[in-house]
């Protein structure tokens, strides 16, 4: 009989011993000495996730970890996922990451001012989505901004965000907008701020920009832009000269000193500020703009006024070209 209890003393102890082991295994710090990643794609067993995390170094055994998650019964928490695991990380602290389902984010920006076509290169060429990308949207479909995304998201995937993302802002600034505007469609105020957009790069200019715009359209005059005239010449990329005259006069699709009105589409994909400075415009008499030698522009109501600061623009431009020596000048 003392046997029977010394030997049921001895297996309590080795149990006690047995648990305590466990227990301060689980929250031991782990082996790994650095930041680690592992993906947990759907439908992995937690077999395999434990084994991946072994493999990658995250923690010291596959099999304590799966007995951890077992004794504790959360075997059901782990969630698909590309998790990031710092230094030495506790069984107990993976398990905590594994059932967050905070995968890692990623990182694409579409810069406003783009055209679809730009864009669609950089999500064709983005290394972390998946998939082929599709078709290039219609000009002027998508939103840029900068959008978070995790690894397993498709191309198709983030070009229809990019769009819904788009039609939702317009959804709403057209229903807010004032009455009076001389847009018949929405599409209509993105072509125009598609403009707006290439106009100026200041978001405090932009509302002031539109209103020169709309102030042309309700009085019929030319918007006289030059990038649509680059648009048809380049599809958007810099020009990386003057506009020619010959260029001014040619009857291309989106001239605006040729054609009257708003052009067939977009120029590029006009961002939040753009949008919302063509559906609510500054209040201004202002037909007209230049450049200001500062980044911005000076704005006008009459033709004689403008007169007056464009030759204050062409005399900072000439200033500005460096002097050139008598032998380039004889050339």
């Amino acid at each position: 009989m003392k046997r029977f209890f010394a030997f049921l003393v001895f297996l309590l102890l080795l149990a006690g011993a047995a648990w305590f082991a466990e227990q301060w295994n689980w929250a031991q710090p782990g082996p790994s000495p650095s930041y680690k990643v592992v993906l947990v794609a759907p439908g992995d067993h937690v077999s395999t996730i434990a084994q991946n995390l072994q493999d990658g170094g995250v923690v010291s055994s596959a099999t304590l970890f799966r007995l951890g998650l077992r004794l504790r019964t959360l075997q059901g928490t782990l969630k698909a996922g590309e998790y990031g695991f710092p230094a030495h990380v506790s069984m107990a602290d993976v398990q905590g990451i594994l059932s967050s389902g905070k995968s890692i984010q990623y990182k694409l920006t579409a810069a406003e001012g783009l055209t679809s076509e730009m864009i669609f290169k950089i999500v064709a060429d983005d290394p972390v989505l998946t998939g082929d990308a599709g078709w290039t949207p219609p000009e002027g479909s998508l939103l840029p901004e900068t959008y978070l995304f995790t690894r397993g998201t498709t191309r198709a995937q983030m070009l229809g965000r990019m769009m819904k993302a788009r039609d939702a802002l317009l959804e709403q600034l057209w229903r807010e907008r004032p009455p009076g505007l001389p847009y018949k469609t929405p599409n209509d105020a993105v072509v125009l701020a598609s403009i707006v957009e290439k106009e100026t790069a200041i978001p405090a200019e932009r509302r002031h920009v539109a209103a020169v715009f709309v102030n042309r359209l309700k009085l019929g005059m030319k918007l006289q832009s030059d990038p649509t005239i680059i648009y048809d010449v380049t599809r958007g990329y810099p020009l990386g000269r003057g506009i020619r005259e010959s260029e001014l006069t040619r009857a291309s699709p989106h001239n605006t000193y040729f054609i009257a009105g708003l052009p067939p589409t977009p120029i590029c994909n006009p961002g939040k500020d753009s949008l919302a400075a063509v559906l609510d415009p500054a209040t201004s008499n202002d037909l007209y703009f230049v450049a200001n030698g500062q980044g911005g522009h000076v704005f006008s109501a009459t033709m004689e006024a403008q007169n007056r600061n464009v030759a204050l623009w062409r005399k900072v431009e000439q200033a500005r070209k460096p002097q050139l020596s008598g032998a380039q000048l004889r050339k």
